[in-house]
């Protein structure tokens, strides 16, 4: 598969402030780049999918990050849970886990059999769930989910352990944070089940080519299908913008998102596209 040249990159993209993540209130999430958020929740500050450095791959290899993100590892508070949704290498960032400060008292919920990967990072705290799991600390609960996706980090472990989207609840909000994942029937199945959501953070990037991504990634159209699916008022467009990983032109999803969003009626207005360390409530 041939990766297209990088355009150029628009204007705006980037947040003029950096974010002060620990000033976060209630009920305000921060977007770091690709699939990291920052919420507080439930009194909690959480992080998800920290994929905070330079390179998507191991060692320094695989496509090299071409918009920074809002904050450093080396910069990131002492967090309260970080969630994450699968073990690939723009979602776990194992060169920035080990540069974040406070590995020994922050929890870490994640999907079965990634366990390992984060205690070797150091995390003393991991809990792994199955679909419909839950994990709960104070008053905030977390609960794996299925998603349309696979798992790796090499050539031998295709699948070893699980992905899964994630519903992230404080007694007042819920948000579900997708992870990675293609389209299909489940999402309808999660709405029934553990929705309404009052924000859904969706991937809307690395779609192309469709037979081949089609199992694994959704198009900024079916990001929409699946935010209504699963009954969320609002949906924030995410994992685009930052690195390439397929060959299409990794600007153009924010305008099919916001335009799928108005013909499938699901409102324009609540198809977000936030920038790198933008803060929003919900």
């Amino acid at each position: 598969m041939r990766r297209a040249k990088l355009p150029p990159i628009p204007a705006g993209l980037t947040s003029d402030v950096k974010p002060d993540l620990t000033a976060l209130a209630e009920d305000q999430i921060a977007w770091l780049g690709h699939a990291c958020f920052a919420m507080r929740l439930g009194g909690k500050l959480v992080l998800t999918d920290p994929y905070l450095g330079e390179h998507a791959g191991p060692s320094g290899f695989g496509p090299k990050r071409f918009l920074p993100p809002a904050v450093t590892a080396e910069e990131l508070p002492n967090l309260d849970l970080i969630v994450i949704s699968h073990n690939h290498y723009d979602h776990i960032d194992t060169v920035a886990l080990k540069a974040y400060r406070w590995r020994a008292e922050t929890p870490v919920v994640c999907p079965l059999g990634v366990g390992p990967l984060l205690r070797k990072q150091g995390f003393a705290q991991v809990t792994e769930l199955d679909w419909w799991d839950d994990y709960r600390t104070g008053d905030l609960t977390v609960t794996a989910l299925p998603a349309v996706h696979f798992s790796g980090r090499g050539p031998f472990d295709r699948d070893k352990t699980l992905w899964s989207s994630m519903a992230i609840a404080s007694p007042a909000r819920k948000v579900w944070f997708g992870g990675d994942t293609g389209y299909g029937e489940v999402f309808r199945e999660i709405g029934k089940r553990a929705g309404p959501f009052d924000l859904a953070l969706v991937g809307i990037g690395a779609y192309e080519p469709r037979i081949i991504m089609e199992a694994s990634h959704a198009t900024p159209e079916e990001a929409v299908l699946i935010a209504r699916d699963i009954g969320a008022k609002a949906a924030v467009g995410m994992h685009w913008g930052s690195i390439m990983l397929t060959p299409e032109d990794p600007f153009e999803a924010p305008e099919r998102f916001r335009r799928a969003a108005l013909e499938q009626q699901y409102g324009e207005d609540n198809a977000w596209i936030m920038q790198v360390g933008e803060v929003r409530g919900f």
